[in-house]
């Protein structure tokens, strides 16, 4: 018995149990609106728990409340949201699924490796006598932070369009230092902005940092779904991928769920938990 191929024109068959899916994803969304506690920032700080330890110290305060993310995870997340929309809209790179240049490559991995070490050194600096080279800033984790997030999206994008379009453009998604420029710049306008501290920026970025985890959660889990059950390269629009995006964005509220639950259990708070103080 022979297994089937398909022909060049042929695609993979749709995403299976649509209507499941839809039903899930409605499910999962509204069990996180109606149980958790009330309030659009304390939604957000939840979020914010499953990927950040929130500790005060090294958060931003607007209007006399923390953001949901510490400085370094607020850099990530809105600026792999940041990357995302610079690559797909600002360079019009909507299905590029080649990734830039290896000079290129090694210019963001160079940020993500300079994100790590100011991590490293923030956190050499918090044990009492810890060697550290430099006395750790808010500014210096946002700015590293946004480029980590902006090397996570470069290295994500291109992935998750050759795994999810049934025809991705054969395209880089970075082309040459002026495309790259472009992100930088749109990354430095998030860190500034963050920067000034605005009273109002409050909501708009708390809502920011929401969005960036959950889009790079489901771009992530998306993938990993879509390769799980065989349907690389299955879909030609939005209108078809609502679903493998659906299961993804699904898979992000439980694990968000989940990790809240554990850190709770192990913490009694979903507020700033510095490692000290799980001793």
């Amino acid at each position: 018995m022979t297994t089937p191929t398909l022909s060049a024109n042929e695609k993979p068959p749709a995403f299976p149990m649509p209507g499941l899916v839809v039903g899930m994803a409605t499910m999962a969304f509204l069990a996180f609106i109606l149980l958790t506690p009330d309030g659009l920032l304390t939604k957000a700080d939840i979020v914010g728990a499953a990927v950040c330890h929130r500790w005060l110290a090294h958060s931003f305060v607007i209007g006399g409340r923390q953001l949901p993310l510490c400085a370094r995870c607020t850099g990530t997340f809105i600026g792999a949201l940041v990357g995302f929309l610079g690559q797909g809209v600002v360079l019009r790179r909507r299905r590029a699924a080649q990734f830039p240049s290896p000079f290129i490559l090694a210019i963001v991995i160079g940020g993500m490796l300079l994100w790590a070490a100011d991590g490293l050194n923030s956190f050499l600096s918090a044990i009492p006598g810890g060697p550290h080279l430099y006395e750790p800033r808010n500014w210096l984790r946002l700015a590293s932070g946004a480029l980590n997030g902006l090397a996570m999206s470069v290295l994500v994008y291109p992935v998750f369009n050759s795994t999810l379009w049934c025809k991705p453009a054969s395209e880089r998604t970075v082309r040459n230092l002026g495309d790259l420029g472009v992100l930088l710049l749109l990354e430095a306008g998030l860190v500034g902005l963050v920067l000034t501290q605005w009273e109002w920026l409050l909501y708009p970025l708390a809502l920011l940092s929401v969005v960036g985890v959950v889009t790079l959660l489901t771009s992530v889990n998306t993938m990993l779904i879509v390769m799980l059950v065989r349907r690389e390269n299955a879909v030609d629009t939005w209108r078809e991928a609502a679903i493998p995006l659906l299961v993804g964005f699904t898979l992000s509220l439980m694990m968000i769920a989940a990790i809240d639950v554990v850190r709770y259990v192990l913490t009694g708070s979903l507020a700033g938990v510095w490692p000290s103080q799980l001793q």
